[in-house]
């Protein structure tokens, strides 16, 4: 038997881009969604990463972003948090140089609240080992420390827009029967969706 071996992704960071681009839309796809971008800081950041989950990790973090990142190009601060390390490092000489990647002034903060919450932390898989109630446990906190005062509601709708993005992906986008599997009535998904703008612009 010939055994070939396969570089693990940090020995092979020229693929990262490509798949990373790759995860995305399939990621888009699956969920029947839009495919969202990826700026150039928050692509350098990724391609910084050692990824010790290999290919699957950068495949659970570009689904991740497409679930969690709020606008359709994915910046810098939409990165999860376990690529913190490379965030921070990409983040400096932006900072350094003025760009958006600086601490905003207030007078230019968009209004909804999704657009300014940091990165979340990740719900289906952490290099810690967190389970998903402490990795929520451990947002709040960070939302607290910043003196947010609307925590409950940025939290409630996160986690109802994976509920639902979950359950339409599992009924191949049925929303009546995804609504069965949530127990929740037609109408609210209905509205849900339009509420926490899951509709795609095309629809």
């Amino acid at each position: 038997m010939i055994r070939l071996r396969l570089p693990p992704l940090r020995e092979r960071r020229e693929d990262i881009a490509d798949l990373t681009h790759h995860f995305l839309v399939r990621s888009a796809a699956q969920l029947g969604v839009d495919a969202k971008r990826i700026s150039e800081g928050a692509l350098a950041a990724m391609v910084r990463f050692d990824y010790p989950g290999n290919v699957r990790q950068l495949e659970n973090i570009c689904h991740w972003l497409t679930v969690m990142a709020p606008a359709q190009i994915i910046e810098l601060k939409d990165l999860p948090p376990e690529l913190d390390g490379v965030r921070q490092t990409e983040a400096r000489p932006l900072a350094a140089a003025g760009s958006r990647a600086a601490a905003p002034d207030s007078a230019n903060l968009r209004p909804g609240v999704a657009e300014d919450l940091p990165a979340a932390a990740s719900l289906a898989a952490s290099a810690e080992g967190l389970s998903w109630e402490a990795q929520v446990r451990a947002l709040a906190k960070d939302l607290l420390a910043e003196e947010n005062t609307d925590v409950w509601n940025q939290l409630s709708e996160r986690f109802e827009a994976q509920l639902i993005l979950a359950a339409l992906e599992h009924t191949h986008g049925r929303r009546v029967e995804a609504a069965q599997k949530l127990g929740i009535g037609r109408n609210t998904i209905t509205r849900k969706i339009q509420d926490l703008g899951l509709d795609r612009s095309d629809s």
